[in-house]
C-alpha cells in the first residue's frame, strides 16, 4: 500500500494580503480549496491515508477537513512549532501515516495533471529510494534543476541557479520509500532539496518520471490568476471538479 503527505506548512508571503489570514493551500480555487486538488489526485491513485504536514496556521486545515470524511480520505496533522524544513517536515509527518513500503509526498500549492498511479509504478519499476515528477520549462531558475541519464536515473539535482544545467525541473511530487524518509535527520531543519535528493543521488538511488502534461506552481498572484483563468477555460481538468474521481490502477 501507499500513503501520503502533503506539505502545507508555508507562510506564502508572495501571495500577500491573500494569506494573511488564510493559508496558500486552503485559497480558493475552482470553488474549492487549492489542496482539494491534489486530495483528488491521491483519491485517483488509490491512496486514502494522508497527512497534513502543517506550520502556519494549523487550526484552519483542522475546521476546514476534520478527520477527511468530506473528502473522502483518512487525514491526520503533523504541526512543526518552527519551520523544519521541507526534509524535516516530511521526516516529522511520517510517523502520523501506517507503516507502508512507499509514501507520496506532494508540495501544496502545486496543479499538475500528471499521473500519481503511474508515478508509483515507476518508482517501484525502477526499484528506487525516491522518484521524482520532472517536467519541462522554459525557465528553470526559480525552480530546482533535474539532470537524468539514459536509464532514468537521475545524476544531478541543482536547486535554484541562474545558470541551470538543464530545463527539466523538479515538480514537487515524489515517492520516497519510508526507509529513506527515516534516514533524515532529525531534531534540526532540513531541506529535501539541498540535503536529502542530492545524497540520494549521490547513492544512484533516484528515479525520474518524466510527465509533460499540465503543471503550474501556484506561488505569486499573477500564478494564482492563471491558475483561475486555466480552470475556468479547461485548460486544467481537475479530478475535484466535479467530484466524481476515476480511480487508476495502483
Amino acid at each position: 500500500m501507499t500513503s501520503a503527505i502533503i506539505l502545507v506548512g508555508g507562510q506564502g508571503t508572495r501571495l500577500r494580503p491573500l494569506t494573511d489570514t488564510t493559508p496558500k493551500p486552503l485559497l480558493q480555487l475552482g470553488g474549492v480549496p487549492v489542496v482539494s486538488h491534489q486530495f483528488a489526485r491521491l483519491a485517483a491513485a488509490g491512496i486514502r491515508d494522508v497527512v497534513l504536514a502543517t506550520c502556519y496556521l494549523p487550526e484552519k486545515f483542522h475546521s476546514a477537513f476534520g478527520d477527511g470524511a468530506v473528502v473522502g480520505l483518512a487525514i491526520a496533522y503533523t504541526h512543526e512549532r518552527e519551520p523544519l524544513g521541507t526534509g524535516g517536515a516530511i521526516r516529522n509527518a511520517v510517523s502520523g501515516l501506517p507503516d507502508d513500503e512507499n509514501v507520496v509526498i506532494l508540495n501544496g500549492d502545486i496543479l499538475s495533471s500528471s499521473s500519481i498511479a503511474a508515478q508509483i509504478a515507476r518508482h517501484r519499476e525502477a526499484r528506487a529510494r525516491a522518484t521524482l515528477h520532472i517536467v519541462t520549462v522554459d525557465d528553470p531558475r526559480p525552480y530546482g534543476t533535474v539532470e537524468v541519464d539514459a536509464s532514468g536515473l537521475v545524476t544531478a539535482f541543482v536547486e535554484k541557479s541562474e545558470q541551470p544545467p538543464a530545463r527539466t525541473i523538479n515538480a514537487g511530487c515524489y515517492v520516497f520509500t519510508r526507509e529513506a524518509i527515516l534516514s533524515i535527520p532529525t531534531g534540526r531543519p532540513v531541506s529535501v532539496e539541498r540535503e536529502t535528493l542530492p545524497d540520494l543521488v549521490a547513492d544512484g538511488a533516484v528515479a525520474a518520471y518524466l510527465e509533460d502534461g499540465y503543471w503550474l506552481d501556484i506561488g505569486t498572484l499573477e500564478a494564482y490568476v492563471q491558475a483561475q483563468e486555466d480552470m475556468a477555460n479547461g485548460t486544467y481538468a481537475s479530478p475535484a471538479l466535479p467530484r466524481t474521481i476515476r480511480a487508476e490502477q495502483n
